[in-house]
């Protein structure tokens, strides 16, 4: 088998493994909150405490693995959320299961912020595409098995079964990444040093930025942490680019990248698309438990034709990227997402689940046509020896609109309908319907959040449209496997 096989097979493994994780922990909020006698901020701190480590660190975990060899970073990323799997599952109350979360989104950073820069070292520039493609069916799949099997483990077991399932699986990835990735490191002499005031500025100035948000949303804008976490960022930020413009010898994010305008754009459609749609299950669960009565997993089934449309047409939106460029297919993705959010936004309390299958399979083609599209244009403009920096610049990007996405997405719901009720649609545990006007009020939020969301795709294929055109990426035209494997000092290149 090809090196680059192989290494998509790792890369695959740590992708399923997380997809199953994001969704089964959706459907057993209810169970861990009985459970754990938790309160509905808890709740959304389990879910909000994964987002925001992930997006704090992948952008330092990246330029570490520049520095240090992809292949050790990414054991040491299955690792650690292994154990923060199994820690989670023994969790004794809700604020532990908090802490362990964290663990848990420290590995997910490493995994992530590499995934990308392994594929893009072993496929060649002609295949990128199709590798990302590839990398979305295991999304799409794990989706899916993430549905079927946290109906399985809420109705015939323990809600802990959700994140100890992980364990086995991340003990067979970690042993098929030390024993199939290669040990690529720099040249003697360039691997630099890492740039700790750098990585300590920008992870404390987006966390206070995330936190004053999270908070504001969650509490009060007139809360004191809000405005103090708000009010800290930008001078934060504002020390870590003074550092990295004026003083820093080997800057943990090369500003020089920007300059293109493939790889600012990109990001900026990328970071549009994940606050537009991200927290589009969210409300939609919300939707399918309060106006159709169904119950959590019943509504979370939902979920499948996204993910199959999103796994089936995945592999044909990576071959369409690398046929005929990343712009047109990217352009493509955002105006049937678009369509799809419209389509949303015209729900009503008569709406059949048939309506909302067509349409979360329409998301789901739009979704899978952009995100190979865009994965390799940001992947395609960065410089091979930067693999790492491009990758987690990506992630903390499509993190950040991800978080803002699911933060604003309650702020919608508590907007309109009491924050008890928005509480047991949360944790799914809502008796029946809601009250016709309640009903009312939450479907006219719900539409006002859907137009939004579709005013930022609109805003984000503007943005891609005007991406420079043929634009040519920097990555080599060749693979990893035509080259010889590189010695390191901890013996071959091919483990």
């Amino acid at each position: 088998m090809e090196y680059k096989w192989k290494a998509l097979s790792v890369t695959g493994i740590g992708a399923l493994m997380a997809a199953v994780d994001s969704t089964v922990v959706l459907l057993a909020l209810f169970p861990m909150a009985a459970d754990l006698h938790s309160d509905f901020v808890t709740m959304i701190w389990v879910i909000i405490a994964y987002l925001v480590v992930n997006t704090a660190l992948v952008l330092s975990l990246g330029r570490l693995a520049d520095m240090y060899g992809r292949k050790l970073l990414y054991n040491v990323g299955f690792v650690v959320f292994t154990v923060g799997s199994a820690l989670c599952g023994f969790a004794p109350n809700g604020l532990s299961l908090v802490g362990f979360r964290v663990v848990q989104g420290t590995g997910a950073a490493l995994l992530t912020s590499n995934s990308f820069a392994i594929l893009s070292e072993a496929f060649p520039r002609n295949e990128i595409g199709r590798a990302f493609g590839i990398q979305s069916v295991v999304w799409g799949l794990g989706n899916v098995l993430g549905v079927i099997i946290g109906g399985v483990i809420i109705t015939y077991t323990t809600w802990r079964w959700i994140f100890l399932i992980n364990v086995p699986i991340g003990i067979v990835g970690t042993f098929w990444a030390y024993k199939t990735l290669r040990t690529v490191l720099p040249p003697k002499g360039q691997r630099g040093t890492f740039d700790l005031p750098a990585a300590v500025t920008f992870t404390g100035g987006l966390l206070s930025l995330l936190l004053g948000i999270t908070w504001g949303l969650l509490y009060s804008w007139h809360n004191a942490t809000a405005l103090t976490a708000l009010g800290l960022s930008p001078l934060i930020f504002a020390v870590f680019i003074v550092w990295e413009a004026r003083f820093s010898k080997n800057p943990i994010l090369d500003f020089s990248f920007f300059r293109n305008r493939v790889f600012a754009f990109s990001l900026a459609a990328a970071l549009l698309q994940f606050l537009a749609v991200f927290s589009v299950n969210f409300l939609l669960i919300f939707y399918l438990e309060g106006i159709e009565g169904l119950s959590a997993l019943e509504s979370a089934y939902l979920i499948i034709p996204f993910a199959l449309a999103a796994a089936a047409v995945g592999p044909i939106g990576g071959v369409l990227t690398d046929r005929f460029g990343f712009r047109r297919i990217s352009i493509l993705g955002l105006v049937i997402g678009a369509t799809s959010l419209l389509l949303f936004s015209q729900l009503t309390v008569n709406s059949t689940l048939l309506e909302i299958g067509v349409i979360e399979t329409i998301s789901g083609v739009g979704l899978a046509l952009f995100w190979p599209a865009n994965t390799s244009a940001i992947m395609s403009s960065t410089p091979p020896a930067k693999y790492g920096v491009g990758s987690g610049t990506m992630n903390t990007f499509r993190n950040t609109g991800g978080i803002l996405s699911f933060a604003l997405s309650l702020t919608a719901a508590t907007s309109v309908i009491p924050p008890g009720v928005v509480y047991q649609l949360f944790i799914g545990n809502l008796s029946g319907k809601l009250p016709t006007n309640l009903a009312n009020s939450y479907l006219s939020g719900q539409s006002f959040a859907f137009e939004i969301s579709a005013a930022l795709l609109v805003v984000a294929l503007i943005i891609t449209a005007l991406t420079k055109v043929g634009a040519r990426p920097i990555i080599s035209e060749e693979p990893l496997d035509s080259t010889p494997a590189q010695p390191t000092a901890r013996g071959n290149a091919e483990a």
